[in-house]
């Protein structure tokens, strides 16, 4: 363990979240991961372990901890091989709560973002669109002011908790002939006349209920905005390192989890009179696969100290997740690939796992984009910052 970044609070916080993933969590991953569904009471006991809360206010119930504190929470849940779970969770806490205590009103924090970090509800962060995709600016959804109520008309899709969660956060286009000047952020209530969501059938992830969201007329009231009326893409963006960061270290840590099982595996497992780990094919690939994590691992550690001290790291968290998610791809196809058959077996966890994997490199923005955000910051010096 880095001592440079991590405590002996922090360690003990570590163990503590292991013991409790162990004794609640993992027991029912294969049964969520067959149904498709997470056991609305694991949220709860979440937050009550203050799981939900560690970045957020005291005043709300939250803990209000270091950054380094959520590092070890991301590392953990990936190592109960629950790509969907684990996705749950973070969608939750640090894409939909993170807007709900940045730019709610107090009534707003109030009526969320408290529950929230108690479990008693869980949100979704709806942004990505049918024919939209990474074309954030180019969201057809909409928000028209009617007698102090927005009426929402469009779709959303790919969104994580979509299905099951108690309140989702929409972007929608408020003034439309603006373009990403006219789009504006709302908590919405899961049981709004008009909304329905469609669950859908995923490679990966396949314990969490991804969705497509349908708003037909939706009703609700104007102090349902987030924020400032037409700021929704400056928020958006402002918070996207944080997303972009937490993916790449997901991919360290789903990466770093490969490898130990692989070694392991390798260790036991004879052939020609030997361990395979013997093999210089095989350890030298191995060798190369743990470099590259450990190298992605230590830049995350450090893009995840200057988010904490309030630096604005938009490139560098972009770089995070482009490389991060490639590596643990080319790690996790190696690792299975070290099993040989048993590797493809749905009894060894390497076959979910690289399902699992496959959505780093898509979700929160495409390797793509991500190229063309870095080649705009060092090629063209354009400059991102935050929201004022």
């Amino acid at each position: 363990m880095n001592s440079m970044y991590f405590t002996e609070e922090h360690l003990l916080f570590r163990k503590s979240l292991q013991e409790f993933l162990k004794k609640e969590v993992v027991p029912n991953i294969d049964t969520w991961e067959n149904t498709g569904a997470i056991d609305k009471s694991i949220w709860k006991k979440l937050g009550d372990m203050g799981f939900l809360g560690i970045n957020y206010p005291e005043a709300y119930g939250g803990l209000n901890l270091d950054l380094f504190y959520t590092i070890i929470l991301l590392e953990e849940l990936q190592r109960i091989n629950s790509g969907g779970f684990a996705a749950a969770v973070w969608a939750h806490v640090y894409l939909a709560m993170t807007h709900l205590n940045a730019e709610g009103s107090e009534q707003i924090k109030q009526d969320y973002l408290v529950p929230s970090i108690t479990g008693d509800k869980v949100g979704c962060l709806c942004i990505t669109e049918p024919f939209g995709g990474s074309d954030v600016a180019g969201m057809r959804t909409t928000a028209m002011l009617e007698d102090n109520m927005y009426v929402l008309n469009g779709s959303k899709t790919f969104i994580t908790n979509g299905v099951y969660s108690d309140y989702l956060i929409v972007a929608a286009k408020t003034n439309p002939e603006l373009g990403n000047k006219g789009i504006s952020i709302f908590v919405v209530d899961r049981d709004t006349p008009g909304l329905s969501a469609t669950k859908l059938n995923k490679l990966g992830w396949r314990a969490s209920d991804t969705g497509e969201i349908a708003f037909d007329n939706v009703k609700i009231p104007a102090t349902n905005l987030l924020g400032e009326i037409n700021k929704g893409f400056s928020y958006i963006m402002q918070h996207f390192a944080s997303e972009r960061l937490i993916m790449g270290v997901n991919a360290h840590a789903r990466a770093e989890y490969a490898l130990e099982y692989a070694m392991q595996y390798m260790s036991e497992r004879t052939a020609f009179g030997t361990t395979i780990d013997k093999f210089q094919a095989l350890r030298h690939k191995l060798a190369d696969c743990y470099t590259d994590v450990e190298i992605c691992k230590t830049f995350n550690y450090a893009v995840a100290y200057r988010l904490n001290k309030g630096e604005y790291v938009v490139k560098e968290a972009t770089m995070s997740k482009l490389k991060s998610t490639k590596v643990a791809d080319e790690v996790i196809y190696q690792c299975l690939q070290f099993l040989g058959g048993y590797g493809y077996m749905e009894d060894y966890p390497l076959a979910r796992m690289f399902r699992d994997s496959r959505l780093g490199p898509i979700g929160g923005g495409t390797s793509e984009i991500l190229r063309e955000i870095i080649a705009k910051i060092i090629i063209d010096k354009k400059s991102y910052k935050p929201a004022t």
